[in-house]
């Protein structure tokens, strides 16, 4: 039961601001996700340090609490602290097009990957009885097995058409009953016939089966969901219960038959067509790239947007060999680093939650050993991508594909036996094993340098002289207690000060090293010579503007001198965007010093010493 996570789930909700601070809350297989009113009332460090988070993102305004395979049973209580009530998403939340896309196509797909999954493994288990001859594929136990399976994938426009309407806030039944008629078995039996359909005689329905197929019904529920809402402002709430349904139905009917239904399958065709050269001509590309970047892509949540295609793909050829086989040897690929990781260290709190981690991570869930073990160590997450490539180009050279969607752990090897042959099964335990092999000998090599140095770190103080740090802005200084965002003004991210900024430029405060440029460039990360770290945030909640009015002149590992130039920034339009241009300046590690004084006010110009750290 989920009760032993009632504090864990109290102090969440307390750290994210309080329940009336949360506006939508759900989950997905490994991390609670959150929308908030008020990002500036979430108290991050805290929320990181609680035993049971992992780690803590915002991505594109969605909070996410990353926690692990029993994420279900915190939600659970989490539910019961925000009174259960009914979530809705801020229609005001600004997103860039990139972002909003991701987050239309994950939370159009995520919804139905149980589903999928269910009758992957069922057709995992129908291809095992038939190899092992327990079954005969002219057997009604063979056809029933595969009915079993294959109404998710007979019916997914039904199934996507319920999950796209609930994420257009639409109408779920109305949007399954149109995508019902697409599916009808007349119309199934009226393009058998091939006989040409015009509606009222005028209007030319074009004959194309929609039977599990999928660009066609995002296009048409997409449309309903505009259709929908403008008959709802249109006809009087009297007669509304009628009179929409009746009518969302003729016009989309229409529309799905004659216009976005053809357009979507030729759309789909050409889909095909991609998937068939990838397939043909570069089928090592998509394994390579997913097998080596994908911890990067779940750290940036882009692995949403991308899986589906594996989907469409399926539905399309009935294989995916775009998503599912770089997927896999990438998971193995971090469990295996993991697992050397647990090797070798000598802490025995990163030992254990190695174990533990690399455990789930065979399995498929990866996000408690990426955050946990391998992204803060670094050298284990270089080591996974390199052996998630290596196991890739193989899977790819060889055009292993899987034949059903699944988890991606060591069972979905099961999804690769298919088409009456065992070869595809054979290629991806290969690729896992190249992936493995690699991944452990690069791990095992780079641990002799990082876990010494971690070791030397944790039996040495490092003694340091009294450094001096310029200020990277000209403008007018402000105490970080008046900054308009609680996570900064509360110190929680450590001591520092803030710059109303008179020019939109940002100047190295000191030499030292870039150690981070975030993707929407509005803060970037330095750390000094002398060990001083830095975190300088352009603006607050800008990383809504997706890097729009930004310019980063440098990039992650640069050597900077002081008085460099780094970035630019358009202060004027950030400003008209509604958004303050304060700009905050923390010392992240200020528990390593004794005091951090902040030695000027008022105005001042960039280069001018602010600030003394003592040790």
């Amino acid at each position: 039961m989920s009760k032993k996570y009632d504090k864990l789930a109290k102090n969440i909700v307390e750290e994210l601001g309080g329940k009336e601070n949360i506006t939508d809350a759900y989950h997905c297989q490994t991390r609670l996700r959150f929308k908030v009113s008020n990002e500036s009332k979430i108290n991050v460090e805290k929320l990181e340090d609680l035993d049971g988070v992992a780690k803590y993102i915002n991505n594109a305004g969605v909070q996410q609490v990353v926690i692990g395979t029993h994420v279900k049973d915190v939600f659970e209580e989490v539910e019961k602290n925000i009174d259960g009530q009914q979530h809705n998403n801020n229609d005001s939340e600004k997103k860039g097009i990139f972002s909003t896309i991701i987050d239309f196509i994950s939370g159009s797909f995520q919804p139905i990957i149980p589903a999928l999954s269910g009758a992957g493994m069922v057709k995992a288990v129908l291809a095992l009885l038939v190899v092992f001859k327990v079954v005969s594929t002219d057997s009604q136990t063979y056809y029933m097995f595969n009915l079993f399976a294959d109404g998710v994938f007979f019916f997914l426009p039904m199934i996507l058409a319920f999950t796209v309407a609930q994420k257009l806030r639409s109408n779920p039944i109305l949007a399954v009953s149109v995508a019902a008629m697409m599916m009808h078995p007349n119309w199934g039996a009226l393009v058998s016939a091939g006989q040409p359909v015009n509606f009222f005689e005028i209007i030319p329905f074009t004959l194309t089966t929609y039977t599990g197929s999928v660009i066609p019904i995002l296009i048409i529920i997409i449309v309903q969901s505009y259709v929908e809402k403008y008959l709802e402002k249109l006809i009087p709430k009297s007669v509304e219960l009628v009179f929409v349904p009746m009518l969302t139905f003729l016009i989309m009917g229409t529309l799905a038959f004659s216009v976005l239904g053809p357009i979507g399958s030729i759309l789909g065709g050409y889909l095909a067509t991609f998937f068939t050269f990838l397939s043909v001509n570069a089928s090592w590309v998509p394994a390579v790239l997913i097998g080596g970047l994908l911890p990067i892509m779940v750290m940036f949540g882009l692995h949403n947007g991308v899986a589906p295609l594996g989907v469409m793909q399926m539905s399309q050829l009935g294989y995916d060999s775009i998503f599912g086989p770089g997927a896999l040897v990438s998971n193995i690929a971090q469990a295996t680093a993991s697992a050397v990781v647990a090797f070798r260290t000598k802490n025995k709190k990163v030992k254990q939650l190695a174990i533990s981690g690399s455990i789930t991570a065979f399995m498929g869930i990866t996000e408690p050993v990426l955050y946990g073990v391998n992204l803060p160590k670094k050298y284990p997450l270089i080591a996974s991508m390199i052996g998630g490539a290596s196991g890739g180009l193989y899977a790819g050279l060889t055009n292993t594909h899987r034949f059903a969607t699944g988890s991606s752990g060591i069972p979905a090897i099961l999804l690769y036996i298919g088409n009456d042959t065992m070869k595809f099964f054979w290629n991806i335990i290969i690729a896992l094993i190249i992936s493995a092999v690699v991944t452990a000998i690069v791990t095992y090599i780079l641990s002799f340098k990082f876990e010494k140095e971690e070791e030397i770190t944790e039996i040495k103080t490092v003694i340091l002289e009294n450094t001096h740090m310029a200020s990277p802005l000209s403008g007018t200084i402000m105490p970080l207690s008046e900054v308009a965002d609680e996570a900064f003004a509360s110190e929680a991210l450590g001591k520092g000060f803030a710059v109303n900024p008179s020019v939109g430029e940002v100047y190295a405060p000191f030499d030292g090293k870039v150690v981070a440029v975030f993707p929407t460039k509005h803060a970037i990360g330095l750390v000094s010579d002398t060990g001083v770290e830095v975190l300088i945030h352009i603006g607050l909640n800008t990383v809504e503007l997706n890097g729009k009015y930004f310019e980063t002149l440098i990039e992650t590992n640069d050597i900077i001198s002081k008085g460099q130039l780094l970035v630019t920034f358009d202060k004027e339009k950030i400003e008209e965007a509604g958004y303050l241009t304060q700009v905050p300046v923390v010392i992240t590690n200020t528990a390593q010093y004794d005091s951090i004084e902040v030695i000027k006010s008022g105005v001042i110009t960039k280069g001018e010493d602010i600030l003394v750290i003592k040790v």
